[in-house]
Parts: structure tokens; C-alpha cells; sequence
């Protein structure tokens, strides 16, 4: 089976983990990457024993050999680089958040639907191979009918351009609110009849750190909490009418405990050893790719929309625009 080519725009942290990751895949292999100049590229593909460099974006994209192409750049770039992608008819792997706003990502969406492009965003927790047994165990009446969630993720990061500045669409909710946003889809559903939020707001603007509560139809709630400037401890809680489901750092899938009406412990799944984690969406582009999909089932391009348009609606409630906007 020949492997997937794979082109890498931007050169930063996320990039040199992707690269990390990827060459030790069977299914995939980085061939190119584009940094803003060209000695950066030529170090990070020298660092990485792959020939392909360019110092210019649009050279990536117009690269006729590669067949997909990984958004590894800021949030407030993405839009923008798709758009350079998908003008190439290249399929794309982006990195979280999809875009900065719901109106950026339904342009996009249109776009590679015109195209007949793979388009998929690179949210990992969607990918885990852990999930699946998350929902055997809901499906299974583990724990009894879910009554609530809560998912709480932070870390000091403070001092990090592409957070603090509302010009590169930092804050807390985009970097990290996602991943407790579709940490609650995954196991509520997307029946949202409502939210309540606050927030800190840094003297520049951005959302330092989020208190979100979630309503669905059915009186289900999730009550989520990110901060980008304190330490959270990291776990997502499924709370249900027969017991619960503690998720250690939920964002990684760490380890699963399975408690019982008495809060004792039945079940403890450790996370399945891997690489890093990242390469099970490496896995499920690959299969993609060569079924011919244009989108993943294990995340739909309407289930990015949607968490796109439910932080849109956050940050509007919070008084949160960026300057692009």
C-alpha cells in the first residue's frame, strides 16, 4: 500500500508534532512543508529527512504530487489558507479551531463541496479509538440515562501571540472551550435549547478564561470551564441516574473509571497505547482518502459547523469580536 503524501503548511509546535507523529506511520508519509520563508521550511524538512521546502504557501498548495495537505497555522489564518488549498483542489486535514467564525467554515464547507475535496477538521478527541467504547458503555446502560456533563481543561499560557492577541483569534474558548464543547456533543447530542456564559476578558480583548453552562431539550446540562491563564484539572464527568463515568484528562483520553449508584468502581479503561494520539486522524484522512469520502463520519463537517455556530453565539453573548470580524 503506498503512502499517503502528505503536505504540512506552517512549521510551528503543531507541525513539528504532526511531522513527529506521521513518520512513524505505516499509512502516511510527510513529503513537503511551507514556513513564511524558506530557511525555516529547509530546516524543519531537513529536521524531518523529507526534501520538499517552500517559503511561500501557495507553492505548497499548487504541489501536484501531495495528496493532502495539513492546516497547521493559527485559527484566524485558516480560513485563508483552505481557501488557497481547496483553489488548488487540495484535500485538507485542518487544525482546531476550523476557522474563527461559523460564516468563514460554511464558505469553506461550500468550497470543497464544490471541489469534490476531502475536508475534515483535526480535532484528535473526535478520532480516539476510546470513544467507541465510551459509547458501548452509554449505549449499553452502563451507568443508566445521562443526566449531565462537566469538562473542565487550563493551563498558564499566557505570553502566547496566537492567544493573546485578538488579531490571530486568541483566547481560551477557541484553543481550548472547543475541546470541552465537543467533549459535551459527543455524549449529549447537539439538542441545544439554550446556554449561559461569563467570562474574563484580557485588557486586549480576548476571553482569558470561560464558565459555560449548556441546556438541551430534554433537561440535560453540561456545565463546562477552560481557562488559559490558571491550572484546571483536566477530566471530563458523565453523571447519570445509575453511576458515572470519570474521563482523566479528557482532552488526551488518559484513563476511564466506571463508578456505580454506590460510587464504587466497576470498570477502569487505561488509554490504548499509540504514538502521540494525533495519529489516529492521520488514520481515519488516510482511510478516507482512499474510500473516495469527502467528509469523516467520525466527525461530519455539520457537527463543525455547528460547534463553529455555538461559540459564535458564546462569544457574541460574551461581547467578543475580532478585529477581522
Amino acid at each position: 500500500m503506498e503512502k499517503i503524501r502528505i503536505g504540512i503548511l506552517g512549521a510551528g509546535g503543531i507541525a513539528n508534532t504532526l511531522a513527529a507523529v506521521i513518520g512513524r506511520m505505516d499509512e502516511a508519509q510527510v513529503t513537503a512543508v511551507a514556513a513564511r520563508d524558506y530557511d525555516r521550511a529547509g530546516a524543519f524538512a531537513q529536521k524531518y529527512g523529507f526534501d520538499k521546502a517552500y517559503g511561500s504557501y501557495e507553492d505548497l498548495a499548487a504541489d501536484e504530487e501531495l495528496d493532502l495537505i495539513y492546516i497547521a497555522t493559527p485559527h484566524s489564518h485558516h480560513y485563508e489558507h483552505m481557501k488557497l488549498c481547496l483553489a488548488h483542489g487540495k484535500n485538507i486535514l485542518c487544525e482546531k479551531a476550523f476557522t474563527a467564525n461559523a460564516g468563514q467554515a460554511k464558505e469553506i464547507v461550500e468550497l470543497a463541496g464544490e471541489k469534490g475535496a476531502l475536508l475534515m477538521e483535526a480535532i484528535w478527541t473526535r478520532y480516539f479509538p476510546e470513544l467507541n467504547t465510551l459509547r458501548d458503555l452509554l449505549e449499553g446502560g452502563a451507568i443508566g440515562r445521562v443526566k449531565s456533563v462537566e469538562a473542565s481543561l487550563g493551563n498558564n499560557l499566557r505570553g502566547w501571540a496566537r492567544l493573546d492577541e485578538p488579531e490571530l483569534a486568541g483566547g481560551a474558548l477557541l484553543d481550548m472551550g472547543v475541546y470541552a464543547l465537543t467533549f459535551a456533543s459527543m455524549v449529549l447530542g447537539d439538542q441545544v435549547a439554550g446556554f449561559d456564559a461569563v467570562a474574563k476578558i484580557s485588557e486586549k480583548g480576548v476571553d482569558l478564561q470561560d464558565s459555560i453552562t449548556l441546556r438541551y431539550k430534554d433537561g440535560q446540562t453540561a456545565v463546562l470551564h477552560c481557562s488559559m491563564e490558571s491550572m484546571l484539572e483536566t477530566r471530563g464527568l458523565i453523571s447519570a441516574e445509575q453511576g458515572m463515568i470519570l474521563i482523566d484528562e479528557f482532552n488526551h483520553w488518559k484513563k476511564m473509571t466506571v463508578y456505580n449508584k454506590q460510587k464504587e468502581i466497576t470498570a477502569v479503561y487505561e488509554k490504548e497505547a499509540g504514538i502521540r494520539g494525533y495519529e489516529y486522524e492521520i488514520r481515519e484522512a488516510c482511510r478516507c482518502l482512499r474510500e473516495g469520502l469527502t467528509e469523516s463520519p467520525l466527525m461530519p463537517l455539520q457537527e463543525t459547523l455547528r460547534i463553529m455556530e455555538l461559540m459564535d453565539a458564546i462569544r457574541e453573548r460574551l461581547g467578543i469580536k475580532y478585529p477581522f470580524e
